[in-house]
């Protein structure tokens, strides 16, 4: 053995040691840290040719590169939808690590039932019913693509095609309809073969929604001729949380042939509160099924899960054909589900975030950030430089400059508050206008964070 990784093989419980005081530190001071970056990062350095050990790698590390990392986990990054991590998901992310499991199979391990537990556990709480099998995944965008694939088998059942054998030409043209759809739905369109241009958006509904017209996307497939086609409703898009008629679309089924997927990543954590429940209404009904857990679960990246009511299909798509892997038999080991064959147990954060927590502690994690996204609404309509675009229907605020929101100002806007270190908050633009979003899912968020981030706005946009 080397003789440093030998050295640090006897040291490991030290090493070990003095990372959990770093991280100790850097959580310790996350409120207070700066929440984006400040300023450029170093210079890349040359590859050693002789290692330091694990004590001066860490040195140089917490010295060289943790000062600009942002503060993402922390209670004022409102940028994107980003959770943090739960005290008892981090601990579930240590040991991830310690134990080094494969997730490829079964053999040898309890791990894949403790992905299977888990994946249960989370489909009682979006309330989907045992007919939907799981998986865990990177994120929203694996999850998307999981989930749109197996949906395209699902066409070439429907037209006599064996699309994991012929290809997706062997398809002709697909049909994909959307009111909202998530950007990560065309990429997952394009990585499928199916492209991008056949995304077709759908009408939505009048006034200040993001939802599809119903009435519209059952006459788009009227227009159809009856051919099978893809359906991507939204439960939570991304700009103002709108959430589709899941119910009311799943209805169509009745007299129109598709596929439905559900993009609910992070929207589908609704379903944790009596009082927004009924947004998710008809989730059950979907044939796949997209959630995404470092948002709202605030576990740490990377985690996400997918459902689908087709297994069946989900092997046809994903199974690795080899015989030091065995046939996809029985309750099939996860390389037969997922496009990954190696991975981590990217479940165990998340049963221990849920064990430790519950059902409840995790409502309570997102009707407290409901209400600070409401708090905060408010606090714009007070400021007179800012503007709300929409209403504030669940966790994300969407708004602008009151006057010549143009992009050169917005875009001054958002550095204004990510240089003064105290928030940070993401570009969008809605209705052609272009706007700032806050997005609340951090389990630390409080009263007193809002009032920062309100304060930083007022300032930079006066």
């Amino acid at each position: 053995m080397h003789p440093t990784l030998a050295d640090d093989l006897s040291r490991f419980p030290e090493l070990l040691q003095l990372a959990r005081d770093v991280a100790a530190r850097e959580l310790a001071g996350l409120a207070d840290r700066p929440v984006a970056a400040p300023g450029p990062a170093p210079g890349r350095a040359p590859l050693p040719e002789e290692g330091a050990g694990g004590r001066d790698a860490l040195a140089r590390f917490t010295e060289r590169w943790a000062p600009g990392f942002s503060g993402s986990a922390g209670p004022r990054y409102l940028g994107f939808v980003t959770g943090g991590a739960t005290p008892a998901s981090v601990a579930g992310d240590w040991l991830t690590a310690a134990f080094d499991q494969n997730l490829s199979g079964a053999g040898g391990s309890w791990a894949a039932e403790l992905e299977r537990e888990t994946v249960a556990w989370l489909r009682e709480l979006f309330g989907l019913g045992e007919a939907h099998s799981g998986a865990f995944v990177t994120g929203a965008t694996a999850s998307n693509t999981v989930g749109l694939a197996i949906g395209r088998e699902w066409l070439g059942e429907r037209l006599g095609v064996d699309v994991s054998r012929a290809g997706a030409a062997a398809l002709g043209p697909v049909d994909v309809l959307s009111g909202s759809p998530h950007s990560s739905v065309a990429k997952a369109l394009s990585v499928l073969g199916i492209g991008r241009d056949r995304l077709r958006q759908v009408p939505l509904l009048p006034g200040d929604r993001e939802a599809v017209d119903v009435a519209a996307l059952e006459s788009a497939l009227a227009g159809l001729g009856g051919r099978p086609a893809i359906v991507v409703a939204n439960a939570g898009t991304v700009n103002t949380v709108d959430f589709d008629d899941l119910r009311a679309i799943a209805e169509l089924r009745q007299r129109y042939d598709f596929w439905l997927h559900v993009d609910a990543a992070f929207g589908g954590f609704a379903a944790l509160s009596p009082a927004y429940a009924a947004l998710v209404d008809g989730l059950d009904a979907a044939d796949s099924v997209c959630v995404d857990l470092h948002k709202w679960l605030n576990v740490p990246y990377d985690a996400a899960v997918q459902f689908t009511r087709r297994r069946d299909l989900q092997v046809a798509v994903f199974h690795n054909a080899s015989p030091y892997l065995g046939p996809p038999t029985g309750e099939p080991d996860f390389l037969h589900l997922t496009p990954e064959n190696s991975r981590r147990l990217r479940a165990l954060p998340a049963w221990f975030s849920l064990m430790a927590y519950g059902r409840a502690g995790h409502r309570e994690i997102v009707e407290r950030n409901v209400a600070l996204a409401r708090l905060m609404g408010e606090g714009i309509d007070a400021v007179a430089g800012l503007r709300l675009l929409a209403p504030v229907r669940l966790n994300v605020v969407c708004f602008t400059l009151a006057d010549d929101p143009s992009q050169q100002r917005v875009d001054a806007l958002a550095r204004a508050v990510a240089d003064s270190g105290e928030a940070y908050v993401t570009p969008t633009v809605y209705g052609g206008v272009p706007a700032l979003r806050a997005a609340f899912s951090n389990w630390r968020t409080a009263d007193a964070d809002v009032r920062r981030v309100l304060d930083v706005l007022a300032a930079a946009s006066g």
